[in-house]
């Protein structure tokens, strides 16, 4: 193994000697604060300390860990977030010394020997999770340390799988997109357990049809099942990177890749290490990002936190976690493990690990018992009274990898270094060497005092549990920033929900979902402001502001352009005054109609129609201001006064529904209401579920079938390869969105329904896939003539001020409705009623237009 600070033993003693220094300096720093492990004294802290040390150094490996100290040293300082630890190295007391982990290994019952083993020698370890905004810093000081020619990226090779072999074999060909498309699509997609091609033609009769339909796609499938599993593209490891102590290229052979200026390793993963390279996961983890953001949040608002220093008791956390109330809580989000937390309602730290370890296949059927346990509905077993302290955190339940070690120290006597060579044989179930450990478990356990069968029986069941067994380490450290996302969702939720949405911004289903979280915890998801809002989400007087950044056809340097011209020139006054401001090269026409319809001109021109027809007007305006600025003219009366303002032509405002089309458009989903509003009424009494109740309801039986009143947002129609039409439909309500498979028989009957726009009524059909719902349209009707809207009556109420001829310009006649005018004339409290007669057509979506002429003062139902 290389040294890196040095050649041969005064090199290892002087890194010795350092980390010992290091280490001992670390740990009194953290013994500062009083809160030692139940139990132990900070004489067992520094005698774990000094046996962990001659471990470290006996395995050759403190060069290592001073690396690993150093650059996480260099990265807190930065204010850089760095993780609290992933994987077995929270076990260890010498790396919470030196900072590399954040959790103390005592108090959560850790153990070092399932990192280092001197019985079992491999290399040391540490994956690091950085904030992802800014693992690259990181990267680059470690670059600069230890010089550029010997730091570089692990190279990993791409392989054709069976979808990406069929799509590369097809192009090849020169089959139609669409027609191979339609064809991967009948692979299963499973990227944990990836299906071969074989496998997929085997169990998909359709891809058997295709192949013996047309000899095009025969020969497709012929030719990818000989290319599958080739190597198709070298790529660079997401997170590995090797220190080498000299010039990398005496030691491996190298590749340049044309996208970074970091040297690329030629051997993969597997082969650096051998060839002597130390190996350094820097990751880039998201949650971090969010919970940095989260705070700096918090502290701008005047309050003070430190999530680094926070007990682990805060009733609201575990109140909000009872509730299953965590979307955008870490690891904890999913809906099974919401609906598992309900069941659980955890009140100790405990219990959000052994959630982490248990929801997985496998382990997933012992999470009942062990919440029956929790409640006395089941009794604990315990196997053994010399195990019984072991299992009493998990009521008798073999979760960790740990206890599977502890339980073969305190049983049978193993070292803990034998007990992990125990514990790898079970988790690999190799019979020879099992056959060997039962033997010299046993004897052990017999040595003891325990019955010869009763340890025959509890070796087995151990073994049974070890397959499955999770690493506790990284269960502790991830429950963490679960424990952090769920404390600041608890406590400080508009600052939380803020920072996930910036980090999700580009994602526009994710923050849909964090919109309507917002809303249900009676939170106002302000809409965007060229006055008020930041390029990223920001808390504002107990409300979100929405982020400009994450608008469409916007982006960060447009955001960026728009809030600095504002924090140096103050708010934009009007319409002509943001557009002699703003640099058009950074905001565009469609950035600006973008603007628009989201509602970000709002503050200074209520009209969104008027300044969207303007649109090309304001733009050539600030054009020849950006022009004459750049030649240095100013204005003919000299610098200094405000150009007169631009003249905009006038336009009708839009309706109810024009305003929330326009918004969708922009922003991706209904931000100021939803079309389904003007419903409201109606659907409250009828039998119709919302999204989220038909979701919910999918969820906890497997599939459903409802009637759901929705808007269509999107409509794309496909030809099968029998020739028959069919469609994916994109649908919303005023809780969620989705999209339906509508085949061609309720194409068919239904087709001129599906315009995006149009109030619908779907009955769907709906089975679980993984998390998520397919959903299918078994028939759709127009969610008028369904609630009996035609033939109803209405009374339109209006005052002097209505013009006449624009009212009668939006009546519809084509639909069944009366309609009575009655005219308030604003002079001794006259009225005049006037009965229009029946025929029209009085959808929400044009009530929505009339109530938006000046003069209309209310639309009521007779």
């Amino acid at each position: 193994l290389p040294r890196f600070t040095g050649e041969g033993a005064d090199a290892l003693m002087a890194e010795a000697q350092e980390l010992r220094r290091q280490a001992a300096e670390g740990l009194e720093l953290r013994l500062r604060d009083g809160r030692l492990a139940a139990g132990k004294t900070v004489d067992d802290y520094r005698a774990r300390l000094e046996f962990e040390l001659d471990v470290i150094i006996r395995m050759k490996f403190p060069g290592y860990f001073l690396i690993v100290a150093d650059f996480i040293g260099w990265a807190k300082r930065q204010g850089i977030p760095v993780g609290p630890g992933r994987g077995s190295g929270a076990g260890s007391v010498v790396a919470w010394a030196l900072s590399i982990t954040d959790l103390d290994p005592l108090r959560f019952g850790l153990l070092f020997e399932r990192f280092l083993n001197p019985e079992r020698v491999s290399m040391p370890d540490f994956d690091i999770d950085f904030c992802q905004d800014r693992r690259d810093e990181v990267i680059q000081y470690v670059v600069d340390k230890y010089g550029k020619d010997r730091v570089a990226q692990i190279i990993t090779f791409g392989k054709l799988q069976a979808r990406a072999v069929l799509r590369d074999v097809g192009r090849v060909l020169q089959i139609p997109y669409g027609q191979v498309d339609r064809l991967c699509k009948l692979v299963p997609n499973n990227p944990a357990n990836p299906v071969t091609l074989a496998e997929a033609i085997a169990g998909e009769p359709k891809l058997q049809e295709a192949r013996d339909a047309e000899p095009v796609v025969a020969q497709l499938l012929e030719i990818g099942l000989k290319l599958e599993g080739l190597y198709r593209h070298a790529s660079t490891h997401a997170a590995g990177v090797v220190i080498g102590d000299r010039p990398l290229v005496e030691l491996v052979p190298l590749y340049r890749d044309p996208r970074s200026e970091m040297l690329v390793t030629q051997f993969n993963m597997k082969w650096v290490e051998p060839a002597g390279l130390v190996k350094f996961d820097f990751l880039g983890l998201k949650t971090l990002t969010v919970l940095a953001n989260a705070e700096e949040l918090i502290r701008a608002s005047g309050r003070e936190i430190d999530l680094a220093k926070l007990e682990l008791d805060d009733g609201a956390t575990y109140e909000l976690m009872s509730r299953g109330d965590t979307v955008g809580v870490f690891q904890l989000e999913s809906t099974g493990m919401r609906e598992s937390l309900r069941k659980l309602k955890p009140d100790r730290f405990d219990d959000i690990i052994a959630m982490v370890s248990l929801y997985r296949p496998g382990p997933m059927d012992n999470i009942d018992p062990y919440i029956n346990r929790k409640y006395g509905l089941e009794e604990p077993d315990y196997l053994h009274p010399l195990i019984e302290p072991i299992l009493k955190e998990t009521y008798g339940i073999i979760i960790y990898q740990e206890q599977v070690m502890q339980i073969a120290q305190e049983l049978s006597g193993y070292s803990l270094g034998e007990a992990d060579l125990l514990r790898r044989a079970m988790g690999k179930k190799i019979k020879a060497e099992m056959d060997k450990q039962q033997v010299r478990f046993v004897e052990g356990a017999v040595a003891k005092g325990v019955d010869k069968y009763k340890a025959a029986y509890i070796f087995e069941l151990v073994a049974k549990f070890a397959g499955y067994g999770f690493n506790k380490s990284h269960a502790a450290a991830y429950a963490l920033l679960a424990y952090h996302t769920g404390y600041l969702k608890a406590n400080f939720p508009v600052e939380f929900l803020a920072a996930t949405m910036t980090y999700d911004m580009g994602n526009t289903d994710k923050l849909y979902l964090f919109a309507q979280e917002a809303k249900r915890r009676g939170i106002t998801v302000a809409p965007p402001s060229i006055n008020h809002s930041e390029p990223d989400f920001r808390p504002e007087n107990g409300a979100i502001r929405y982020g400009l950044a994450a608008l469409k056809n916007m982006g960060r340097g447009a955001a960026e352009h728009l809030a600095e011209e504002r924090r140096r020139s103050g708010p934009f006054r009007t319409v002509s005054d943001f557009a002699e401001r703003i640099d058009p090269k950074m905001v565009g026409k469609r950035g600006l109609e973008t603007l628009v319809a989201a509602g970000a001109f709002d503050s200074v021109e209520k009209n969104r129609a008027r300044v969207f027809a303007n649109a090309e007007t304001l733009m050539a305006h600030s054009g020849r201001l950006a022009e004459d600025r750049a030649a240095g003219q100013s204005s003919l009366f000299g610098g200094g006064g405000q150009s007169e303002a631009l003249k905009l032509r006038p336009a009708p405002a839009w309706g109810h529904m024009e305003t929330l089309t326009q918004e969708l458009a922009a922003v991706g989903f209904y931000l100021s209401g939803h079309p389904l509003d003007e419903y409201a009424d109606i659907l409250s009494r009828l039998n119709v579920l919302r999204w989220v109740e038909f979701e919910a309801k999918v969820k906890s039986q497997g599939g459903a079938e409802a009637r759901l009143a929705c808007t269509v947002t999107s409509h794309q129609e496909r030809k099968s390869k029998a020739g028959n039409r069919f469609a994916f439909t994109g649908f919303s309500d005023p809780t969620g969105q989705f999209e339906a498979v509508v085949f061609s028989d309720t194409l068919a009957l239904s087709g001129d329904l599906l315009e995006p726009g149009k109030a619908v009524l779907v009955v769907v059909d709906g089975e679980l896939d993984g998390e998520n719902i397919k959903t299918r349209a078994l028939a759709i009707q127009s969610l008028d003539k369904a609630m009996g809207r035609e033939s109803a009556g209405f009374e339109v109420r209006a005052d002097a001020t209505l013009r006449v001829d624009d009212f009668c310009k939006l009546l519809k006649k084509d639909g069944s409705s009366l309609i009575k005018l009655r005219l308030s004339l604003g002079d001794a409290g006259r009225e005049v009623e006037l009965s229009l007669g029946g025929g029209f057509d009085l959808s929400p979506k044009n009530a929505g237009a009339l109530k938006s002429l000046p003069g209309v003062l209310e639309i009521e139902r007779l």
